[in-house]
C-alpha cells in the first residue's frame, strides 16, 4: 500500500466529523492560515501536499503526531537492519538516531 499524507489527512478529518470546509475553517481560525476547501481536495486527492508549516498545524489541530501524519512507523528491526549498514562506524546513539530519521523522511517522499 502506498503512503499519501492526504489520505491520512482525509481519514482524521472524517473521524471528526469534520468537512472539508470545516477543516479549512478550523485551520484558518486556530493558526491564521489561508487554506481553502480546494487545497485540501487536492492533498486528500494526492494532487499536492500540505505545507511542512500546515503538516505542524494540521499534527496540532487532530492531536496526532507529526510521525502519524507522515506514515513514519516506529520499528525497531528498522533500526536494527539500518544499524548494520553502518557497523564498525563510531556513531553515538543520537546520530543513529538523526540516520533512522533521515531514512524514514526518504521513504515517505516515494511516490
Amino acid at each position: 500500500m502506498t503512503y499519501s499524507i492526504g489520505k491520512v489527512i482525509k481519514e482524521l478529518r472524517i473521524q471528526q466529523g469534520l468537512s472539508q470546509d470545516d477543516l479549512a475553517e478550523k485551520l484558518n481560525s486556530r493558526f491564521g492560515s489561508s487554506i481553502n476547501k480546494g487545497m485540501i481536495s487536492k492533498w486528500e486527492n494526492g494532487l499536492g501536499d500540505p505545507r511542512l508549516e500546515t503538516v505542524r498545524h494540521l499534527s496540532l489541530l487532530f492531536n496526532v503526531s507529526l510521525d502519524h501524519l507522515l506514515g513514519i512507523e516506529k520499528k525497531d528491526e528498522e533500526t536494527n537492519t539500518i544499524a548494520a549498514h553502518f557497523e564498525g562506524e563510531d556513531y553515538s546513539e543520537e546520530e543513529m538516531q538523526e540516520i533512522l530519521e533521515y531514512a524514514k523522511y526518504l521513504k515517505t517522499k516515494r511516490k
